[in-house]
């Protein structure tokens, strides 16, 4: 939930005469021309009652304009979105509100929301006269089909005279900003290969001292264990010092996203491209919920959070939440890259320290990139690949991997150890977890390094 507040605005100070005058409405101009054109008909015709006529005409829109313009309205409005951060197709509310901070009362109003054209029409809303001190609150629906961030804003405020003759508006500074993330859908907790959550038996563990005499101690603590009291440090120190205990090290993983643009094929919210960002996001949110530190990594090279880090804590806290909700926001606005292969992000994953558990959602792939995607399996202890099928592709465009079934690509891939599927138009990421958990895909894996090895 967000909350944006515009400070309050005068309707009348702003823009000049010039300005008002432009806001003359269709009726207005209607009568400045039909008293002109009186005014004239008069001069040439002498006739003194069709002049005054004419003026009365021409001077109604002109007496508006003023009036409207020297009026020193003072509104405040507000701008309250809940939630902030939607999954496409998810809808969100937003809530305004106009306050007449002025002595005087307001006219009719129009108050009218700027949105992106994907998110629909522009919301309007008429506002009966408001006293001194009066509020009005209004509230509309968004919905977006298609994955980024969407600026709301700024809020307008259209005046009007009660002959209809002259519209003025005024706007707003604020704004505020709509993150539709991609969908997500709950995996089932299997666990894939190597696949560790930080603790218990199947934890890494490092060691916070080496030796007794290099243990590196800390202050007493209420409730310690006496047995841990480092006397020679104690003596020291002179104050009670206790061994530190085992440090787990928490497991990590990092979910490898392929954006190349002549990778996939298609656009839109059912496009291939739309699934692997779904299926991306789903799995880091997985793989954070299971407990391990999650770092996203693109073709590119770039990797959220860093080339060096993995998000976290993880867990229900605040902090978990704070890992995921920057994921999601990367993979909100990702977008198909000039990338011709995947070198880089091969690079990244072998200057990065490895990625332990290796996770990759993988385009259509030539012979060439097939085996740079092979090499990464050596930074991973265990690797999955989902391999998007090209036979799904019904022409190959000019320079893009075709043609070939994606099996001739899943054969070099197990041969170097990954466990990879093939993943057909509209496949549950759900089902395709489960069966890259099941002993028949480690077993094929495991057959494929040994026939690679061979």
């Amino acid at each position: 939930m967000s909350a944006l507040s515009c400070p309050p605005e005068r309707t009348g100070g702003r823009g000049g005469l010039r300005a008002a005058f432009g806001g003359l409405t269709t009726r207005g101009r209607s009568f400045l021309a039909a008293g002109l054109a009186a005014a004239g008909c008069a001069y040439v015709l002498g006739q003194a009652d069709l002049l005054r006529v004419g003026l009365l005409l021409a001077v109604l829109p002109v007496v508006c304009v003023v009036v409207l313009h020297l009026t020193r309205h003072r509104v405040a409005g507000s701008r309250q979105l809940s939630p902030a951060r939607v999954p496409a197709g998810g809808e969100a509310r937003v809530d305004l509100r106009v306050t007449n901070v002025s002595r005087l009362p307001t006219g009719l109003l129009m108050l009218q929301d700027r949105l992106p054209y994907v998110l629909g029409p522009r919301p309007r809303f008429v506002l009966d006269r408001m006293e001194p001190g009066a509020r009005r609150e209004v509230s509309y629906r968004i919905r977006a089909d298609l994955r980024g961030r969407y600026p709301l804003g700024p809020l307008q405020l259209r005046l009007t005279d009660p002959f209809g003759m002259c519209e003025l508006t005024r706007g707003f500074s604020a704004h505020d900003t709509l993150t539709v993330v991609p969908r997500t859908e709950p995996l089932p907790p299997l666990r894939l290969g190597g696949e560790a959550a930080g603790h218990g038996d199947g934890s890494l563990r490092s060691l916070a001292l080496a030796g007794e005499d290099d243990v590196i101690p800390r202050g007493y603590r209420h409730g310690d264990d006496l047995r841990r009291v480092h006397w020679r440090s104690t003596a020291r120190h002179g104050e009670l010092m206790v061994r530190r205990e085992e440090q787990p090290q928490r497991a990590h993983a990092t979910v490898l996203l392929d954006t190349r643009a002549i990778a996939y094929a298609g656009a839109g919210p059912d496009a291939p491209f739309e699934w692997a960002v779904s299926a991306a996001a789903s799995a880091a949110l997985h793989l954070l919920e299971r407990g391990l530190a999650v770092r996203l990594l693109t073709d590119t090279g770039a990797s959220v959070p860093g080339p060096d880090g993995f998000g976290g804590p993880t867990g229900p806290g605040p902090q978990g939440a704070d890992a995921a909700g920057l994921l999601l926001d990367t993979l909100a606005v990702v977008d198909h890259s000039e990338e011709d292969g995947l070198s880089a992000a091969y690079d990244a994953l072998r200057t990065g320290g490895g990625a332990g558990l290796l996770v990759a959602f993988l385009g259509a792939l030539d012979d060439e990139q097939a085996a740079v995607a092979a090499r990464m399996r050596q930074r991973a202890g265990t690797a999955v690949a989902f391999v998007l099928d090209s036979v799904s592709r019904p022409v190959p465009a000019p320079g893009r991997p075709g043609g070939r079934p994606a099996a001739d690509r899943l054969d070099v891939l197990r041969a170097a150890g990954w466990t990879a599927l093939a993943v057909g138009p509209g496949t549950p990421l759900a089902a395709l977890w489960r069966l890259a958990a099941s002993p028949e895909a480690r077993t094929a894996a495991a057959g494929g390094a040994a026939r690679g090895r061979a």
